[in-house]
This record gives C-alpha cells, structure tokens and sequence, in this order.
C-alpha cells in the first residue's frame, strides 16, 4: 500500500503530517483504511441526509456512522482487519440506505459524491482506493484546513455521543448535524465564510452532545463528589481498566463482584472513583499509575490484565511483557489483543475472560502510595459556589487557570508541570482530561481549603468547565464570559480535544492559548482567522505566559 498522510493529532511528524507511519503507531495501510472509511461514511450520509428530509430517520445509519468515526480517532483502533471487516460493511450500509432512498422516489443521478457508489470487496482494490481518498484529495489547502477542522470535530463528537448511547441517551439532532457536516465537506460550492460558519456549527453541537453525556453519566452514577483517590495496592490479583467509557466500568464491577479479583482506573477512568454509584464496590480500590503515554512502564507492574474500554493505546515494545495481558472493546481494538465483543439484544458484556485471566495473575506492584483528590464537576463547585465567590471577592483568589485537555509524550510537555508550579499561590487551576497529570500530584496546596487544582473529571467532562464559568458570569453580574478571572492555558493531543475546543469557541470564549503547539491542520490563512476573530494564540516560555496571563 502506499504512503499515508496524516495531520489530525498533536504528535504529528515535524508538526506537519506523518507520511510512513504514524508517531502514534499507526502503519500506513490502517491510516489509509480509516480515511476510505470516513469515505465512505460521507456517500451514506449523502443518502441519510435526504431520506431524513424525506422523514426516514434510520437508527442503524446514525449508530453506523458515529461508531465509524470514532474507529478512527488517534490511538483507538490499529487493527487493519477489523477497518477492512469494517469498509465492507460501509459499503453494504450505503447500498442500503442508497435503495431505500431509490424506493422513496430519490433521485440518485442528483448526487455526485464518488463514496455514494465506490465499491470494491478486493482487497488490493480497496488498499488502492483507500490512498486516493485522503486529506491530500482536496487541492485547496484554506478549504481542506476547514474541511478537515470540522471533521476532526465530528470524530470528538462521535466519541461523545457513542458513551451517551451506551448509557441509553440520544439525540437525533447530533446525528443528523454529524451526516449533514459530512455532506457539507464535500460540497465543492462551499465559500471559506460558509466553511468557517461550519466549524463554529459544529463547536455549538459539541456543547450539546457534551451536555448530552454529562446528564448521561450523571443519571446513571449520581454527580461526582470530592473525592480522595487511593495511589497504591493491596495484595489481590486486579484488572486496570483505561479509557473513558463508563458503562464498561459499570459491568466490569458488577462481574468483578465476589471473584478475589480487584479493579484499579488508569489515566482517563481516573474520574470513575468520583462517581458515587461505583464506591459501594469493595474491590474497586483506586488509580494505578499515570497518563495514557506511561503505559509501557505501568502496564509492566501492574501484572494482571488491562482493559481498553477507548481509545489511548500506545503499541506495545517488542520487549514487553505484557502484551498478551491486554483486552480491548468498543472502538479499540491492536492487532494479537484479544477483543470483547459489543452488547447485544439488551445483554451486558461478557469480561469473564478477563476475570478469569486476572485470577492467574500476581497481585500488582506499589509502584506509590498517598492518595489525589478529585471530583470538582460542575455540581460539586456549585456547591462550594459560595466559598468561591468570597474567596475572589475578598482577593484570597486572584485567577483561575483553565488548564484542561490531553497529555502527551513528547519532553515539551513539560512546560505544563513548570506552569503549574510557578503559578502564583493566589491562583486556582481548573482542569479535566489527561493533561492534568501534569501536575495533579504536585503539592499546590489549597486556598482556604479550596484545593489549587480543581479536576472535574475526563476531556468531556472540559463542560463542567464551561458551565462554571457560566455560572460565574451570572453571580458577578459581568456582561461577557471574557470579562471573569479566568485564563485559557489548554494542552491538546487528539480530536476529542479538538471539539472541546470548538465547542468553547462556540460559546463566545476568546484568548484560548493552545499547545505545546498549534495544530499542523491550521492552514496560515485559517489560524490567522482564529488569531483575529478569537484571539487563539500558542505558547512560549513558562516565563513569558506568565508575564502576559497576569499582567
């Protein structure tokens, strides 16, 4: 198969576009797999779109389409079989929906979009195909910058929406934003002014599907309370379960229940110990280790299995040993780890497998001890609402920091720790994702017994985030949200990070300072659009940005 391109996450080779193989770990023939996929995501929302407009509205489509998405999103899924298993049933979704939309008096010769009608089951066909469908397709770099911003949007918003699902919770006005903004990146006739008000669209319904899956999560496992999270281990064999999706969580739990077997969160189900539904679960003891790129070391001492609910999978060295220790489910999925298969007919998963695995295992290594405290979601805050306010009125607060988003692996990264730690006293950093373990184990202290970091939970959870500041806007009376004491200082990684960031911009905040660097898929033309209409701006040195955030 051919070369790759690929620009979508922050890792990027040279800050410009992995073109052999992924930073991340991505072979080329996957990458290329994953753009015929959303190719082919786009001819069925080409057909979706109309029958909708039609009043055929099509549950399997709306969950086909938003499955596939996130398939593709950085660090999910390496697994070539699973996208060729995965483009075959692309195609036959198409078709289907295709003469549906014939028997309903479509007329099919109205769309020209190629991925309405490609089809191939050979393989070197498809492997070929799949090189001629990428970024690169469109010529005009403004136009695949908006094109490309808007779709790394929708993948963060499937993300969302597929956790929500899961749980129970839909809403149809997602779906059919995400098959229209689809279609819409396709439409040759499409001004910059008209691709812009796109991405800015698709910030607005990332608020709504992160709104979505907070009253999903909180529905199912109570708000998140202030929580003390235990760091080290007890002598059991255990699972570490990693992702996001707390519906696994959820049954794992339940199935762990009476086995021996212990259950520990790792980087981003560290939020899952906020939730008051899993603490009466004995065996569920606590987080082991640290962010998702520390998994070639923690994986190693943990010694039992580990679950992989999402994305966040770093492939394995040829040295390790605990590969054949790793499960996947949903989304994910790497080539030799044996995947749990999806919920079916109302069922519950079956991680019976790992169970049994775990119990042959030792018990993991203390790797420390000491406990972080966390669970800082917007209801929670809202209950301190009053100790806040006196604290920035009396002056006890001086800023609070939004430092949220996704951690990486690459040594600048470090600027984040160096931030946190040279923050002045006065100040309260506000975060939720991955980036916090920058310095969530730091010893910043409190403010009158508000803890200096505040951590509201997972990357969706950045819109606890918003609705604080919301929240803050309305008790001081201020005219605009850019008027509080608030400073944007967000790390980003992938494109779950990327929607957060366009649902934020959706909602009027402006000043945004994004890093270690600014995405490679920001043609000039486009960042210079943000920089003046929004005010986004990378980073420098911790000295500098400190200078500038507190005057």
């Amino acid at each position: 198969m051919s070369n790759m391109f690929c620009y979508q996450c922050q890792e990027t080779a040279k800050n410009s576009g992995c073109t052999i193989k992924g930073v991340c770990g991505k072979s080329a023939d996957v990458a290329n797999l994953q753009d015929l996929l959303v190719f082919l995501c786009k001819g069925i929302s080409h057909f979706s779109v109309r029958l909708r407009d039609m009043g055929v509205e099509s549950a399997e489509v709306n969950k086909f389409v938003t499955d596939s998405l996130f398939m593709t999103i950085t660090n999910a899924n390496f697994d070539r079989d699973r996208f060729v298993t995965r483009v075959n049933e692309a195609i036959d979704m198409r078709d289907s929906v295709r003469n549906l939309f014939i028997s309903k008096g479509g007329k099919v010769e109205e769309i020209t979009f190629e991925g309405a009608y490609w089809s191939s089951r050979d393989i070197s066909v498809m492997e070929q195909k799949a090189t001629e469908v990428g970024v690169l397709t469109t010529e005009n770099e403004d136009v695949r910058s908006l094109r490309e911003l808007t779709i790394y949007g929708l993948k963060g918003m499937a993300a969302y929406a597929e956790h929500a699902f899961n749980l129970g919770f839909e809403q149809a006005d997602i779906y059919s934003f995400m098959q229209k903004a689809l279609v819409d990146t396709t439409d040759d006739t499409l001004s910059a002014d008209q691709l812009t008000a796109l991405v800015l669209e698709t910030g607005a319904h990332g608020v709504k599907v992160m709104a979505l899956l907070d009253k999903a999560n909180t529905t199912a496992y109570g708000n998140p309370e202030i929580t003390k999270v235990n760091l080290g281990v007890r002598n059991n064999p255990a699972i570490l379960i990693s992702g996001h999706d707390l519906k696994d969580m959820e049954e794992l739990l339940k199935q762990t229940e009476g086995t021996g077997v212990d259950v520990y969160t790792h980087s981003e189900m560290l939020p899952a110990n906020y939730y008051p539904a899993f603490k009466k679960y004995s065996q569920f003891v606590g987080n082991y280790g640290s962010s998702w790129w520390r998994q070639t070391q923690d994986f190693e001492t943990f010694n039992g299995p580990v679950l992989f609910t999402t994305n966040c999978i770093v492939p394995p060295k040829s040295s390790a040993t605990y590969s054949n220790r790793i499960y996947t489910t949903g989304a994910s999925g790497f080539p030799g780890f044996i995947h749990i298969k999806d919920r079916k007919d109302g069922k519950t998963k079956d991680f019976s497998a790992i169970i049994e695995h775990a119990k042959r295992c030792a018990s993991p290594t203390e790797i420390e001890t000491g406990e972080i405290i966390g669970g800082f979601a917007h209801a929670q805050v809202f209950a301190l609402a009053d100790k806040i306010v006196d604290a920035v009125k009396s002056g006890a607060i001086r800023k609070f920091f939004v430092m949220a988003g996704c951690d990486g692996r690459m040594k600048d990264r470090n600027y984040y720790t160096e931030f946190a730690e040279a923050l002045p006293k006065d100040t309260v950093i506000l975060t939720a994702g991955c980036a916090k373990y920058r310095y969530n184990k730091l010893p910043l202290g409190d403010i009158g017994g508000i803890p200096r970091v505040l951590d509201a939970g997972q990357c969706n959870d950045s819109y606890s985030l918003a609705v604080i500041a919301l929240k803050l806007k309305e008790i001081f009376n201020a005219n605009d949200i850019n008027d509080l004491p608030i400073a944007y200082n967000i790390a980003w990684y992938e494109q779950k990070a990327v929607i957060v960031l366009l649902a934020l911009l959706s909602l009027g905040v402006k000043n945004i300072h994004l890093g270690p660097t600014l995405p490679a898929f920001l043609s000039p033309n486009v960042a210079e659009v943000l920089v003046k209409n929004f005010g986004i701006a990378g980073i420098k040195s911790v000295d500098e940005d400190m200078k500038l955030f507190l005057g």
